[in-house]
């Protein structure tokens, strides 16, 4: 077994938070259990993956906000907030307030391009500014600028009772440094860092210039190389890894026959490249703690890093969700050098 250049350090999760459109409310109720259920098996962090206009977290920041009162530790991400859906000023009040109440926990994620299906959704997103909407890395720097402090306006002081800042309020020391972008090309990932951000690769990367056979770990490998020699403090600059994993220690015959059979359908979309974007899918990992450690130590990209954040599968049951986790700090994490506190 090749050796681990990087111990872990960080053991994180990401889920999607789905529901029912008939019961809304049990959905996120769902999530919030399962963040609380995260940190008392001593999870370093806890993820939330945004959706518009499905039946998944349309609002991560206010699903985050409630977890910050029922947790005291764990760390609270987004992975990502599409940044073509936001406004980066008034996000930045919503981020610094809620890491305010978090106690200095949240690590929002963030990407930019176009919105999802952008032709259908611009006029009821910008109705009079779509054509003129920039969805370019720009609008990460701006909110990059108002969560580090930099004026927003050339306008403070008093005027009558009220009184004025000229950068965002609140402002939340050290959210600045907790900015992390989530990319798949040497082009983000070499941005990120040199802005000063952290980053979130996941199971999907662009094979750029890449020739067969293609290899997705060593494609990312060299995303996570190109972004740690443009940003400021090198090897130290943090990336964190979101590949699907799925341990089945606990796993009655039900679920492993689920989980594999999810896997099984997922399979075909990582043999090449797909689209026009030519995105590449790292296959789902299921199978005992000690097997997926196994495939985890052979991962040229994992081994790499020393932050994980596993994404939780789509559509399994919440108690599917509680073994999977349970098994995840439980046998997983150990079998990776982690340990609760570390």
């Amino acid at each position: 077994m090749p050796s681990i250049s990087r111990p872990l350090r960080k053991l994180g999760f990401l889920t999607i938070g789905l529901f029912d459109e008939a019961d809304p409310r049990r959905g996120h109720e769902s999530t919030l259990e399962i963040i609380e259920l995260g940190e008392r098996l001593g999870f370093d962090s806890a993820w939330l993956r945004h959706r518009h206009l499905q039946y998944g977290i349309s609002s991560p920041v206010a699903v985050l906000a409630a977890a910050s009162q029922r947790t005291s530790r764990i760390e609270l991400g987004t992975a990502v907030i599409p940044l073509g859906w936001e406004n980066p000023l008034r996000l930045a009040e919503d981020l610094a307030t809620v890491d305010l109440l978090s106690g200095g926990r949240v690590n929002p994620g963030v990407s930019v391009g176009p919105p999802m299906h952008y032709e259908q959704v611009r006029d009821a997103l910008y109705p009079d500014t779509a054509d003129a909407e920039d969805f370019s890395y720009e609008r990460v720097r701006r909110l990059l600028d108002f969560v580090r402090g930099k004026s927003a306006t050339d306008f403070s002081g008093v005027e009558g009772f009220e009184v004025f800042s000229d950068r965002v309020q609140p402002h939340s020391p050290g959210l600045g440094r907790r900015l992390w972008y989530g990319g798949g090309s040497l082009g983000s990932a070499r941005w990120a860092g040199e802005h000063g951000m952290n980053f979130l690769v996941s199971s999907v990367v662009k094979a750029e210039g890449a020739e067969e056979p293609y290899d997705f770990a060593e494609i990312q490998l060299s995303h996570i190389r190109a972004f740690r020699a443009a940003h400021p403090d090198g090897e130290d600059a943090r990336v964190s890894q979101g590949l699907v994993v799925i341990p089945t220690d606990s796993a009655s015959p039900e679920q492993r026959a689920k989980y594999e059979e999810y896997a099984a359908k997922r399979t075909p979309r990582t043999a090449s490249p797909q689209g026009s974007a030519r995105l590449m899918f790292a296959p789902d990992i299921v199978g005992t703690s000690a097997e997926i450690a196994e495939r985890l130590h052979a991962h040229a990209a994992f081994r790499e890093v020393d932050e994980v954040a596993f994404a939780l599968p789509f559509t399994f049951e919440h108690e599917d969700y509680v073994q999977i986790l349970t098994d995840m700090a439980t046998k997983l994490g150990p079998a990776l050098g982690w340990r609760p506190g570390a």
